[in-house]
């Protein structure tokens, strides 16, 4: 939620566009067609989102199974977009600079690289382009910086207090943060 004066804007990418179009620098790309294809990406969020958490709340290793089965097919359709949509190496979703995609995405790569510590599903090792794409999001400093220092500690608490196989994996310290 975020409050402009006395109006409430709510969900994300409603709030992600206004800032687009409100605050320097924008983020999304300044040529239309490439501008268009990046709000499909951030409109295909959710449905990445509900697939990758499938493996990062999995609750045992029958549920991550049948997960590793299922995700592919959503991640191959990102491995795609990311390889098509730069114009050269990266590291992020159109190049060099963090754009709106990378912001939409972040907060999922994120949380997903805390709990593949635990469960080590390898999800990614086939996915070349997203692996790459995740290690620069998660190493950035703006997304490091996007959430609260005792954010590691709570998020790890609370795949305990579901139940998750990631929790249940823990080896009872800390592992290297991502």
């Amino acid at each position: 939620m975020l409050k402009v004066d006395d109006d409430v804007l709510f969900e994300s990418n409603a709030i992600a566009e206004y800032l687009e179009e409100t605050v320097e620098p924008a983020l999304h790309p300044a040529d239309p067609i490439k501008r268009a294809r990046n709000r499909a990406w951030t409109d295909f969020v959710p449905d990445f989102s509900r697939q990758l958490g499938t493996v990062t709340y999995a609750k045992d290793a029958g549920a991550l199974a049948e997960a590793m089965d299922k995700v592919p097919k959503t991640l191959t359709r990102l491995e795609a977009a990311i390889e098509n949509e730069r114009e050269n190496d990266g590291p992020y979703f159109n190049g060099d600079s963090l754009s709106l995609v990378d912001a939409s995405y972040a907060p999922f790569l994120q949380r997903f690289s805390i709990a593949e510590q635990y469960i080590q599903s390898g999800l990614l090792k086939d996915f070349p382009y997203l692996q790459k794409w995740t290690d620069a999001l998660v190493s950035n400093e703006v997304v490091e910086n996007s959430v609260a220092p005792e954010f590691y500690d709570v998020f790890e608490d609370m795949l305990k207090r579901r139940g998750t196989l990631a929790a249940e994996n823990r080896d009872g310290g800390r592992a290297a943060r991502v």
